[in-house]
């Protein structure tokens, strides 16, 4: 009998052992959504815009919890939208008073400026996809940046604490 109980006792211990190590990762649930492919795509709703109204965009997204401890954090995202492709990228905010650097031309944020922490990339409609990254404590900006839906309000502010 006592054999079973230090087995027992040493399976538990290892299981708790290998499942510590996943319940390091914070995580966070991401749902990216829109008012449909039919719906006219809001303009000026880029993060820090002047006279900003979020209530007026055609696309957001959902994001639980928006504050993590700083280490490990594992983005588990689904496109919740039934006819438009769309991605998440995590930005670190150098100064969250400030626009992200954008690029007119190509109707989206610069990437490369803009302090890009990773992403899920394209998702089409009803798809999911996960991105662990470590993260420092700080303010991010959670973006999708196809064409248009960062200025359309497809973002997210996302606080990571000390």
């Amino acid at each position: 009998m006592k054999t079973i109980s230090k087995l027992g006792l040493a399976a538990a211990l290892l299981m708790s052992g290998s499942t510590g190590a996943a319940w390091a990762a914070a995580l966070v649930q991401v749902s990216l959504w829109d008012k449909g492919a039919s719906t006219e795509m809001a303009m000026g709703l880029a993060y820090a815009a002047p006279g900003l109204d979020v209530s007026k965009a055609t696309m957001g997204m959902k994001v639980l919890p928006d504050a993590v401890k700083a280490g490990e954090v594992t983005f588990n995202v689904k496109n919740d939208s039934k006819d438009t492709v769309h991605e998440m990228i995590v930005m670190f905010l150098a100064d969250p008073s400030k626009p992200l650097p954008y690029i007119d031309a190509e109707n989206r944020v610069d990437e490369d400026k803009a302090g890009d922490k990773g992403e899920v990339s394209e998702l089409d409609p009803g798809k999911s996809g996960s991105l662990t990254v470590d993260l420092k404590a700080g303010k991010y900006l959670l973006i999708c940046n196809v064409a248009g839906h960062y200025g359309a309000g497809m973002w997210a502010e996302f606080t990571v604490d000390p």
